[in-house]
């Protein structure tokens, strides 16, 4: 496979280089090499107002095919699941996943992830800089915020609320935007981070009792213990890149991963890092980057990957229980129903799973 890895030449634009590990449609960057910008692929602290849609918006087309097309991210609203992708996709099932509608969606960009602070109100975040919200549980979108200037449309990356008004986004170029009105305006505060190169931001998480904590290029850590006001530079355990942080639901805990399955455990927010080896049956070292995680209802985590890879953890991430899909898939997001199955996304869209990732009914 190739996993795409995104650099800034001196020209300021992205410059896709090439390292072997599997052939993919240029889109599925996130799920396959976030690394630095989900691989796909500051200024002024100035509040910028919000941008309404107009009846003429480029709204996403409606197609039977989205639920199998090209998703990166799934969250849950309440008990209704929400998943965002290609092409300004948002689907949405009330059914645990057995049925997905399409939602009215002001954009036909690639859309990198959805997050939801309760059960109506979600962000949505992708290309061309675009922040998107709910309020009626993703039934219909609007977009609050868009800058096509941006470093060309750079995307956001990851999106994360602590509550209805307080919330965080990072991106590419080390974007770190945030807002206290429920996305109305959105700052530009990404001077807040000692980030002189610009690095890729591909994550953000809440982690319990103690802060936020963002990830990304090169094995970029940061973290705030005032929740956004004031940012530290943290030395991480490792150099390549960081696609994701899941918190463990421990004070201070949570899991980072990215690259050729790197995964480290952290108990103290950061202080100290644990390595967690995933050994492959008769194959050594787990080698498949690492995309998404979550901790879910009933304090399982699951993180997944490329080569269709779901790793489990029922000890708060101490161990890891490895499971591959037949399929080989690359993965780019999970989460859970009630009645205990994941909703995996990622290449070929939906996918209804058991906990060991196979699709239900080919166990």
């Amino acid at each position: 496979m190739s996993e795409p890895v995104m650099r800034r030449t001196q020209t300021g634009h992205v410059a896709r280089l090439l390292t072997p590990v599997f052939s993919v449609h240029s889109p599925l960057a996130k799920a396959l090499s976030l690394c630095s910008v989900l691989s796909i692929l500051a200024f002024g602290a100035v509040p910028v107002s919000a941008q309404t849609t107009s009846d003429t918006a480029n709204y996403s087309i409606e197609s039977a095919k989205a639920v199998h097309s090209l998703l990166l991210d799934v969250a849950l609203a309440g008990k209704r699941l929400v998943a965002v992708g290609d092409r300004g996709h948002i689907l949405y099932s009330d059914d645990q996943g057995a049925n997905w509608t399409q939602a009215k969606v002001p954009t036909r960009q690639l859309l990198t992830a959805v997050y939801f602070v309760d059960a109506q109100h979600g962000w949505a975040v992708g290309h061309d800089a675009q922040i998107l919200a709910t309020s009626d549980a993703g039934e219909t979108w609007t977009q609050q915020f868009s800058d096509l200037e941006r470093e060309e449309g750079a995307p956001f990356l990851d999106v994360w609320f602590k509550d209805r008004n307080t919330g965080f986004v990072v991106g590419a170029y080390g974007a770190l935007f945030t807002t206290e009105d429920g996305g109305q305006t959105w700052e530009d505060v990404s001077d807040r981070l000692d980030s002189e190169d610009g690095y890729h931001l591909n994550a953000i998480v809440g982690v319990e009792g103690s802060g936020l904590y963002a990830v990304g290029e090169l094995g970029g850590m940061f973290r705030s213990a005032d929740w956004g006001l004031t940012w530290e530079t943290i030395q991480g355990p490792y150099e390549g890149s960081l696609f994701g942080a899941v918190a463990t639901g421990e004070p201070g805990g949570l899991l980072v991963y990215g690259l050729r399955g790197h995964l480290f455990r952290s108990s103290d927010f950061g202080d100290t890092w644990e390595q967690i080896e995933i050994q492959t049956p008769g194959n050594g070292p787990l080698e498949f980057g690492l995309a998404d995680g979550n901790l879910l209802a009933n304090g399982t985590i699951v993180v997944v990957g490329h080569g269709g890879t779901v790793l489990s953890s029922t000890d708060k991430g101490q161990t890891f229980s490895l499971d591959n899909r037949s399929d080989r898939i690359s993965l780019a997001g999970v989460t859970a129903t009630d009645n205990g199955n994941l909703i995996l996304v990622g290449q070929g869209g939906v996918h209804l799973a058991s906990l060991s990732g196979a699709d239900l009914g080919q166990q």
